[in-house]
């Protein structure tokens, strides 16, 4: 039986005043003008004494929260908090280019990305990469695109295998031919080899939007190439901050918050026109490309996702028309979105293999709500959105 404390005389007073005292002088409870409170005063002190005595009623245990399991050797996920077996979180994913023209549609897998991007290459065309883990029973995936060095700094993060089409030699060889970084490139060359991965369809076809591979190709591949199947060390699995246990953020109690149930990122992405719808019933956001919903065509389901990132990236042109963000950086602006709200953020990156964080107004690490996460990177200064008809930047 749990014991009840029961005070008498001026010892109930002296500690109420003690931990009073220590609460103003560590600035008080809300918004409290820093006076010092008056001293209790009794005229006729007397002694204090202890006394323990067994509580007769039943008392409120406060209950101690914990995220149990649904079955022994599950951990929750680090790409969407849910939860997935010790071995399948200990698993590399893949990084997949994804070509996001109009003529390139329908594609094959990109449901199954856990986190999905989509940044801008040459002129207002953008492109979109995929982070899969679970992969290996996929009858197709593609098809496959090249890629580009921002790409492979943001993408690191995740210490995935890029599977790739090539890319601009000069720029992205110096870092996708690192010994730490893996990949396979689906035109071989000097930037990695294809290791029997890729297949064209039709057969025999060289032009673009032909390239594929799938579960089985890719397995093979691996084995080939030799790549590790588990995260390095420098690995952090701690990459989002996920909402604890099955709690849900419902966005109150943030300044600042806006409401955002229609999101439009043509100001950002002009020929593909993205946009997002929001669900209240499921509260997911259905993500649309050209007018149309944008779909997979292994399942024929509209990509959705729980969380909407806007990272704010300083950029620049470097001739050819192609592009360079600083996707490692810090002090930049961005946006959070879930639930039907959206607030403000700041974001870092402090090297390849650290995340990519996110913070609030107040300086705190924005809460992700469990599921899976669509990040926008877009220009800083000369991109822009709208959210509910009105403009953002």
């Amino acid at each position: 039986m749990r014991k009840k404390i029961k005070w008498h005389g001026n010892l109930k007073y002296a500690a109420m005043a003690a931990l009073l005292g220590a609460a103003l002088a560590l600035g008080g409870c809300g918004g409290g003008n820093g006076e010092t409170a008056p001293a209790e005063t009794e005229t006729e002190p007397t002694e204090a004494v202890l006394e323990i005595e067994d509580e007769t009623e039943a008392e409120t245990v406060p209950e101690v929260k914990e995220d149990i399991p649904p079955q022994e050797g599950m951990v929750r996920s680090s790409l969407t908090h849910q939860w997935v077996t010790e071995e399948e979180n200990a698993k590399r994913p893949l990084a997949v280019m994804y070509p996001i023209d109009r003529k390139a549609q329908p594609q094959y897998g990109i449901n199954r990305a856990e986190v999905f991007y989509e940044i801008l290459e040459e002129g207002d065309m953008s492109r979109q990469m995929g982070i899969l883990v679970n992969w290996e029973d996929l009858p197709r995936l593609g098809n496959i695109r090249s890629i580009r060095d921002y790409y492979v700094t943001i993408g690191l993060e995740w210490d995935p295998i890029f599977v790739h089409a090539g890319g601009p030699e000069v720029f992205v060889k110096p870092i996708l031919t690192r010994e730490d970084v893996d990949n396979l490139n689906g035109v071989g060359g000097v930037m990695g080899s294809e290791y029997g991965a890729f297949y064209r369809i039709p057969k025999g076809s060289r032009s673009e939007h032909t390239l594929y591979t799938d579960g089985e190709h890719v397995e093979a591949a691996l084995e080939k190439a030799g790549f590790a199947r588990t995260h390095k060390d420098v690995y952090e699995p701690d990459h989002f901050n996920f909402v604890f246990g099955d709690e849900e953020n419902d966005m109150t109690g943030y300044a600042d918050t806006y409401d955002a149930f229609e999101i439009d990122m043509r100001g950002s992405f002009p020929v593909t026109k993205s946009s997002y719808h929001y669900n209240a019933e499921d509260k997911k956001y259905y993500r649309s490309i050209y007018g149309e919903p944008q779909k997979d065509a292994v399942d024929d389901v509209q990509l959705s996702f729980d969380n909407i990132l806007v990272e704010c990236c300083a950029a620049g042109e470097r001739g050819l028309s192609y592009k360079i963000f600083h996707t490692i950086d810090e002090g930049h602006h961005g946006y959070f979105i879930t639930r039907g709200k959206m607030i403000p953020v700041l974001w870092k990156k402090e090297g390849d293999y650290s995340p990519t964080r996110f913070y609030d107004g107040a300086g705190n690490e924005v809460v992700l709500n469990t599921g899976r996460t669509m990040i926008n990177v877009i220009r800083e200064g000369k991109d822009h959105f709208t959210v509910n008809g009105a403009d953002f930047w």
